[in-house]
């Protein structure tokens, strides 16, 4: 029920002017990370998921709208790892040239193509089998729109992962 609440507070908060609180990023990564720990045994793989946070200043953030973000890439990540054996690592740190902050959330998958690169945010785009090719597209909006941030594709090689970076000011 908890869990239902929270998917329609978020849907509740798409196309609306967005409550920014500023408040530290560890509970809400540390709270996505313990959503999957429970999950990833029914995955069917052995993923581990691994942080390093740096000490990072308060951030203007909508809580329930940046988990989903922070959902939304770590489920891409898990669905890339094709092995049975997997490694999911989420790191924060600052950036020096302009005192951002940024997450990055790097998978040991399947990597994307360079030719894919410039779609994978475009709504309706996918790899997969099911969903609506949404994810990526409305994780972008969510961070660009409402926290004036970034989202990109930081690196990526086929057959060795990808790692996805989010730039907040």
């Amino acid at each position: 029920v908890k869990r239902l609440e929270k998917v329609a507070a978020r849907f509740s908060q798409i196309g609306s002017q967005t409550d920014l609180r500023e408040q530290s990023i560890d509970p809400i990564l540390e709270d996505v990370m313990t959503y999957f720990h429970r999950r990833l045994p029914q995955a069917g793989k052995e993923i581990r998921l691994v942080k390093s946070f740096a000490s990072l200043p308060p951030l203007a953030l909508n809580r329930d709208l940046f988990e989903w973000v922070i959902e939304n890439l770590i489920k891409n990540a898990i669905d890339a790892v094709k092995n049975k054996k997997g490694e999911i690592e989420i790191t924060t740190g600052t950036l020096p040239e302009n005192g951002g902050s940024y997450i990055d959330i790097r998978d040991n998958g399947v990597g994307i193509h360079s030719k894919s690169r410039r779609d994978i945010f475009k709504p309706g785009y996918s790899t997969k089998k099911r969903g609506w090719g949404l994810g990526l597209n409305l994780a972008k909006r969510i961070v660009e729109e409402y926290h004036h941030g970034k989202l990109f594709i930081k690196e990526s090689q086929p057959g060795e992962g990808t790692t996805m970076r989010i730039i907040l000011k």
